[in-house]
């Protein structure tokens, strides 16, 4: 599980877990643990569905999460999506193992390997595809990835699309405390180091990998929900130090800090823990989800797909 890497992590500034007494010093409880069951997206790539069973209230504002794969493809195996819509919300590209290529009706689109992160925002209404290239398609090979689904308030629902491609270089590092762990900070504000990810909603989202043993205490934003999604390995999340491993989502309660620390043994599978660490300002508003559009209310749900229908979120581009 490469993404992004360095040779030397002792080179990195260290996130200093908090001292003292107070708030800040606390890490969040453990409010629940779940398992992502297995699914099928677009044209038959498989998919964990990170947040299935889990209350839209405890997510907020998220409100979808698909990891994509592991799986190692065969030559003429890889999958992808066919071209289709989406409204009210932005979509979190994020690639572990592999490539994809994304095209919208904007004209943003490339291709996403290795660490670099895609963010799409649909707003009023936007067309787009994501697929492997015809290269990996011949070739087979490793794929592996997250998609999120960012919720947006009603007043921004209808902001223009907006498309950003966050290479990997751009990408924010740091090292835990005991050294022992590699933090990337994509989106948002963590321990004041600032990922590259321009966000509409308050947010943040980092991609850690703990060593066997390690620990790491990444302060939150106390206005912020926190998930914790295992992608690999055995570790212990929050106050509790509940147990947890590959699939499992963490959703913590109020405190000053995540709580993250891998098991001195690991599966062979994965030598390391590997989590995904999100956070938002809840947006509080009621939200009706149908498809590809996540709106407020169903009426809005209904003109979304009439106007889909109709050719009034764009256009797929003569080449598409």
């Amino acid at each position: 599980m490469p993404a992004v890497t360095v040779d030397d992590i002792v080179s990195l500034d260290r996130i200093a877990p908090p001292v003292g007494e107070g708030p800040a010093s606390v890490p969040r409880p453990v409010a629940s643990v779940t398992t992502a069951p297995r699914g099928i997206e677009g044209e038959g790539f498989p998919v964990w569905r990170a947040f299935a069973g889990v209350s839209m209230a405890a997510l907020d504002p998220f409100v979808h999460m698909d990891q994509m794969g592991e799986v190692e493809y065969a030559p003429g195996e890889a999958k992808g999506t066919p071209w289709h819509p989406h409204r009210g919300f932005e979509t979190v590209t994020y690639m572990i193992d592999g490539t994809f290529r994304h095209r919208d009706s904007t004209g943003g689109g490339g291709l996403i390997t290795d660490g670099d992160t895609q963010w799409m925002t649909a707003g009023a209404g936007i067309l787009h595809i994501e697929a492997p290239p015809e290269a990996l398609v011949v070739s087979g090979g490793l794929f592996h990835g997250i998609q999120l689904w960012v919720n947006l308030p009603g007043a921004q629902k209808w902001v223009p699309p907006r498309y950003q491609d966050i290479g990997r270089s751009r990408v924010a590092l740091a090292a835990s405390g005991d050294g022992g762990a590699l933090v990337r900070v994509i989106a948002g504000d963590v321990a004041g180091i600032r990922g590259p990810g321009v966000t509409h909603t308050p947010m943040a989202m980092v991609h850690a990998t703990l060593s066997p043993g390690a620990h790491l205490a990444l302060p939150w934003e106390p206005s912020f929900n926190a998930l914790v999604y295992v992608l690999a390995g055995r570790g212990r999340v929050g106050r509790e130090r509940a147990p947890v491993n590959g699939g499992m989502l963490a959703v913590l309660g109020h405190g000053g800090y995540v709580a993250v620390e891998a098991d001195d043994q690991q599966d062979g599978k994965s030598p390391a823990l590997d989590v995904l660490v999100l956070g938002g300002a809840p947006i509080r508003e009621p939200v009706f989800h149908a498809g590809p559009f996540v709106m407020n209310t169903r009426a809005e749900v209904l003109q979304a797909f009439e106007d889909y229908q109709s050719g009034r979120m764009g256009a797929i581009p003569a080449d598409g």
